[in-house]
């Protein structure tokens, strides 16, 4: 009874929201939630009988909780989770605003959540997590976070509090830098990709500036990879299947999920019902993302720092013939868009976003042919979209977050599981 008049006041500001945004409601109601039963999350996390699995690092959060959440489901049991734009602490809140009853109870036997890096260690040191995975420490957000380093102190600290097993990145010397700060031994395990194709792709790990320690062997290990077909072993059992998404950093998602629902379910863990589940899931929402707009398929790509900028411009299929690209007011220091290397693209039809000016800069300093500048973010969205279709390719939209969430909400698509596999 202590939280209904929180949690009542918190759905009211939902449906008001809501009404004037649809598809929004997702941040007020948990800051004023947070406001008045400050303690909230914390019951909720304690509540669960299989207690709850920390997912964070700088990259791939989102994917990799969207594919641990549909094996873990696959499997029978009921999961609590929270939507991949949700991963800080008032999401947290307004996430149990949107699946729990007016008590604050909500349904499920596990949580597992996607978490923001500092955020993880915030909620950590209230409720310990009974699993963690730490996927990785980019160059990401330095206006915030200031050094990698930092981040890899503050997810050491997630580890240091995960009561069960800690799982890590075993090709990441950050996360054998986190292992050996957390000290917790036997609990520690491992992905990471074979020898062969950790020489073939660069997945740009924060430099760490310090002697390399020896790689781990991993439990699970990506073997190869061709375009979206992987072949992974896990335990000496090799499975085949296909990404949602094309590129290494989807793969590593992949081993990560593996490795997490293998330690979260035990003996009941099926390999098997494992890779057919990745093998039919969609992708989350930008991250590959292709939607039929007006007759015409639009693939929507999420990029958030220079690596998954690199990344994904490196995995583009072809030349395509009309490219978006949309930097928006997230990116607040864009000096690190001169880090990428753009000249993949060779032309971009269209550029614009808060950040318009800098992007077209680093765009035109590559080689890179601007064909337009649009200061109009909404404009240049209908005027995109309405291009007569490509002679090459599919309409190709790359964007940061916060041109990601304008565009969503300014074309409709306000549902995140609303994404389909191609």
């Amino acid at each position: 009874m202590r939280y209904l008049p929180a949690l009542l006041i918190g759905r009211l500001i939902r449906f008001a929201v809501r009404l004037v945004r649809p598809g929004g409601g997702s941040a007020l109601p948990g800051l004023v939630v947070s406001k008045l039963a400050p303690n909230l999350v914390y019951k909720t996390l304690n509540s669960f009988p299989q207690g709850y699995v920390a997912i964070t690092g700088t990259a791939g959060k989102s994917t990799t909780t969207k594919m641990v959440v549909g094996i873990v489901r696959a499997h029978g049991i009921e999961v609590f989770t929270n939507p991949s734009t949700a991963n800080i602490e008032q999401g947290f809140f307004s996430t149990i605003v949107r699946t729990g009853n007016l008590f604050g109870k909500v349904p499920g036997s596990i949580a597992i959540l996607e978490m923001d890096e500092a955020h993880a260690a915030s909620v950590a040191r209230k409720v310990k997590p009974t699993t963690s995975v730490i996927l990785n420490v980019l160059e990401d957000q330095l206006d915030r976070f200031v050094d990698p380093a930092l981040v890899r102190e503050t997810l050491t600290e997630v580890a240091k509090r995960t009561t069960g097993a800690v799982l890590l990145n075993a090709d990441d010397q950050n996360c054998l830098l986190i292992a050996k700060s957390a000290g917790k031994g036997d609990q520690i395990e491992w992905f990471g990709f074979s020898e062969e194709d950790q020489a073939a792709v660069d997945l740009q790990y924060a430099p760490t500036y310090l002697d390399s320690l020896q790689r781990p062997s991993s439990s699970v290990t990506l073997i190869s990879q061709n375009d979206r077909q992987v072949n992974v072993d896990v335990d000496g059992e090799e499975v085949s299947f296909q990404l949602p998404s094309r590129g290494a950093h989807f793969a590593l998602d992949a081993i990560a999920a593996l490795a997490t629902a293998r330690e979260i379910l035990g003996e009941r863990f099926d390999v098997n019902l494992a890779a057919k589940v990745l093998d039919e899931l969609p992708p989350v929402f930008s991250r590959g993302e292709v939607r039929e707009i007006d007759g015409e398929q639009v693939e929507f790509i999420l990029v958030q720092n220079p690596a998954s900028f690199q990344l994904n411009l490196d995995t583009i299929q072809g030349k395509p013939d009309q490219v978006f690209v949309a930097v928006g007011r997230d990116v607040h220091d864009p000096s690190w868009l001169w880090t990428v290397d753009f000249k993949k693209l060779e032309h971009v039809t269209i550029v614009s976003g808060f950040n318009y000016s800098d992007a077209a800069l680093a765009l035109k300093y590559n080689g890179v042919e601007v064909e337009r500048i649009e200061a109009y973010y909404f404009t240049a969205i209908d005027d995109f979209l309405s291009l007569p279709k490509p002679s090459a390719g599919i309409k190709t939209v790359l964007y940061s977050a916060d041109a990601m969430r304008r565009l969503r909400r300014y074309k409709g698509f306000t549902d995140p599981e609303d994404v389909n596999r191609v």
